[in-house]
């Protein structure tokens, strides 16, 4: 169920998400960082940035994602039913 204040938040999908894990919005996420917000391990982080389901940002470090990216990975990520 999505909250009635859900359309006044910048990231209404990605916010959500992260109130439930109590995790704040932050500025820049590490690959770390994701697989906690998504509940996976590392590796699928990285697979998913390989298969360009996720965009990574070239930042100081290793790959980082900004609020827009998992945004916009939540908004490709709906599963659609299959057809019988």
């Amino acid at each position: 169920m999505i909250s009635p204040n859900a359309e006044s938040r910048p990231y209404p999908l990605l916010q959500p998400l992260l109130e439930q894990k109590s995790l704040g919005l932050k500025g820049i996420y590490t690959i770390r960082d994701a697989a906690t917000i998504f509940g996976v391990s590392r590796r699928t982080i990285q697979e998913w940035v390989r298969d360009g389901k996720l965009m990574a940002r070239d930042l100081p470090g290793r790959a980082r994602f900004l609020s827009e990216d998992l945004e916009q990975f939540l908004e490709k990520s709906v599963r659609r039913r299959e057809k019988r």
